[in-house]
């Protein structure tokens, strides 16, 4: 029989918890119903209020008087978390949900993404249609619309709850039972966008031929965070970063920034890379009538309904060679740049919309200029989508890999990886 914690503030919503409990009683789980909230101690938890603060060297009760509750929910926080990776290490966590608001959603968030990636995490939350890239991370909660608020059971509410416990049933019971039927390989980080994917695509076949397992992270800001995660977690063990498109991002102001660390973890670890400055033609933003009014007159393109790109200019593009060059200079491990001539996306080729050789130029101009002597270049006259530039960057890799490990300074792992390193993950996106 599979366990299902529930966490949340018994507080303020004990009515919507004991029936998500007994819903969960109904599907055939145990349930084990942890209670964060601040101002009383509920007798229906089996984890109580009181000791979720002493778990994080509180007392609950002081916490209440003191009447602060930013600071009360940062202690209920760190505590449901130290909490929840308690039950977990003693098996008595397969499945996590939680629901609320604002607050519970930071609380209950905050706890789900210290669990090992796997593990079926569910969120109702009242702020599921709002931005929730702060709360969830690079981890994989799932995330349902509570639709009305959290209070009370109502003929909308109940249906929610009904249909969250079944799902988070059912989950846990498939995840208990599961047994992964893939090879173990070593596993190749590689970053794609939809004008890199013919690249990556073909680049990640011929890893595959190699003998390796590629994990593909769409560039869209998390995509580059939750690499690098998994990359300092030891899940990954190379990267071929072939759309660094986020860099332009952070540079600019766009929408799909991966923070100001973005490129640095692999080379910080050590780890074998290849990397391209792939769809750094592009800025990212939403809507059209999203994009800032000061960049109204520059080349832009609709990509979708929802998504529009701006064309990098040739100032930018040399700060971004120069960006790269720094961050790739720091590498302690064997990295090697590939630079496509012939375009840097599907959209900036001859005749493309984002087509403009002379700002290409300063980036290749400012980026071989500002590289370490020591690191290799390779210039291929193709654009990036071309087979042979994908094939050339995954064969250097894998002789970069091949290297490493001949000369003891790395190895290529074989062994199925456990649930360690991927906590290690979930615990640096926290």
């Amino acid at each position: 029989m599979v366990t299902v914690v529930l966490l949340g503030t018994l507080d303020t919503k004990a009515t919507e918890y004991a029936f998500v409990r007994a819903q969960l009683l109904a599907q055939g789980c145990q349930v084990v119903v942890v209670d964060a909230g601040v101002t009383g101690s509920s007798p229906a938890a089996d984890v109580s209020a009181d000791e979720v603060a002493a778990a994080a060297g509180w007392d609950r009760s002081r916490l209440a008087e003191a009447g602060d509750r930013g600071s009360a929910m940062a202690v209920m926080t760190d505590g449901a978390t130290r909490v929840v990776r308690e039950l977990h290490g003693a098996g008595r966590l397969d499945g996590i949900v939680g629901l609320g608001g604002s607050g519970a959603t930071s609380l209950v968030s905050a706890a789900m993404r210290a669990l090992p990636l796997g593990v079926p995490k569910l969120l109702v939350s009242t702020f599921a249609a709002s931005d929730l890239r702060p709360f969830l991370g690079t981890s994989d909660i799932m995330v349902m619309p509570a639709v009305t608020d959290v209070a009370g059971i109502n003929r909308v509410s109940e249906r929610i709850y009904v249909s969250a416990a079944a799902a988070m049933a059912g989950m846990a019971r498939a995840m208990a039972a599961f047994e992964s039927s893939l090879p173990a390989r070593p596993a190749v980080g590689a970053t794609m966008f939809g004008v890199t994917t013919r690249c990556v695509n073909a680049a990640r076949a011929a890893l595959e031929d190699r003998g390796y397992e590629v994990l593909v992270f769409h560039a869209t800001g998390i995509g580059g965070q939750a690499m690098e995660d998994l990359a300092r977690a030891g899940v990954i063990s190379a990267v071929m970063d072939a759309t660094t498109t986020e860099l332009a991002d952070e540079l600019v102001g766009g929408v799909m920034a991966a923070g100001p660390g973005r490129l640095e973890a692999a080379g910080r670890l050590g780890l074998p890379q290849v990397v391209s400055p792939g769809a750094l033609d592009i800025v990212n933003f939403g809507p059209l009538g999203s994009v800032p009014a000061r960049f109204r007159d520059r080349r832009l393109y609709r990509h979708n309904a929802e998504v529009t790109l701006m064309r990098t200019s040739e100032a930018e593009c040399a700060e971004l060679g120069r960006i790269m060059a720094r961050k790739l200079n720091a590498a302690t491990g064997p990295v090697t740049v590939f630079i496509p001539a012939g375009g840097l996306s599907a959209l900036d080729v001859p005749d493309g919309p984002f087509w403009d050789p002379i700002a290409d130029a300063a980036l290749r101009r400012e980026l071989r200029a500002g590289l370490r002597t020591d690191i290799r270049v390779v210039e291929l006259t193709t654009d990036i989508n071309d087979p042979d530039f994908a094939r050339a960057m995954a064969e250097r890799l894998d002789e970069q890999i091949r290297s490493l490990a001949a000369r003891g300074g790395g190895d290529r792992p074989e062994e199925v990886l456990d649930e360690t390193p991927i906590a290690a993950a979930a615990s640096a996106a926290h």
